[in-house]
């Protein structure tokens, strides 16, 4: 299983440069920049462009491209739809996740939901990732936050946590959700689940099992998940209780899109979607 950590030494920065490209690649995809022009746009050479964006994503440029087009968005959708197909017909768990973290999802009880986190205590910490600083909180039973900043998000993202558990404890520690950082950006087979503590709506909490059933790199749509849960008028509300997901990545809402191909909205911002995305399906096997 291949780690999302590289030896780049510095991940804000990598970051920060291989999104402002790809946002310029997804915002000219009708003509493809070249390497000379992506390079010159995040004021690199293109000897160092090609070398960290390929470090970074693991293949060239122009590669990286064509997973962000309209048509490789379709088939990925045809392709995920027949994959969860299966999986319903067979019983099985999730199939074929290349980056499997074995999730399990609990959720609050409805008499701990009321109380608003009353008696727990909540450990937090802001760390570097390959898409961005990110916030990660836990509880004794899982993490129960995690949701990627931009630089000027980390005083906002504390105080958001802090209303969303209005009656916990919160504790900044770092060390602790460093190691639980490592766990989900490192992943391993000899781990043991990664446990998610989280509190929602009924109709939310089945949105976000539904979520954990895409598999890595797959595509699903707002409409096919609808049906997948036996609401298919509710496509609307679906994308309402995406939206609501206080764990990114983990629970991958970033792997919905619209029956058109068109990306649709995201809570950490369109182009960290794309990122995220381009990066799966550059880790196919």
């Amino acid at each position: 299983m291949e780690p999302l950590a590289t030896n780049i030494t510095d991940n804000s920065d990598t970051y920060d440069r291989m999104a402002k490209a790809i946002a310029f690649m997804r915002h000219h995809q009708l003509s493809p920049p070249d390497l000379k022009t992506l390079a010159q746009h995040v004021q690199l050479s293109e000897y160092h462009f090609q070398r960290l964006f390929t470090a970074w994503a693991g293949i060239s440029p122009k590669r990286f491209a064509q997973y962000l087009t309209v048509e490789y968005a379709k088939a990925k959708i045809t392709e995920t739809k027949s994959l969860l197909d299966l999986t319903m017909e067979t019983g099985l768990s999730s199939p074929g996740r290349l980056h499997d973290l074995f999730v399990k999802l609990e959720a609050m009880s409805p008499g701990e939901f009321k109380v608003g986190g009353a008696g727990l205590q909540i450990r937090y910490g802001i760390h570097n990732t390959l898409f961005g600083h990110c916030l990660i909180a836990t509880t004794m039973r899982g993490i129960c936050n995690l949701q990627f900043l931009d630089h000027a998000d980390e005083t906002r993202a504390a105080h958001d946590l802090r209303l969303a558990w209005s009656q916990a404890e919160m504790i900044y520690d770092p060390q602790v959700t460093q190691a639980i950082h490592d766990r989900i950006f490192t992943p391993s087979l000899d781990q043991p689940p990664l446990m998610l503590h989280v509190k929602g709506t009924n109709f939310q909490i089945q949105v976000w099992r539904a979520l954990l059933q895409i598999p890595f790199a797959g595509i699903a749509t707002y409409q096919g998940l609808a049906t997948s849960i036996g609401r298919p008028t509710a496509a609307r509300a679906i994308g309402n209780a995406i939206g609501s997901n206080p764990i990114a990545y983990l629970i991958p809402c970033h792997r919905v899109i619209r029956e058109s191909g068109q990306l649709g909205g995201y809570r950490w911002g369109l182009d960290r979607k794309v990122m995220l995305l381009g990066w799966e399906a550059s880790r196919q096997p």
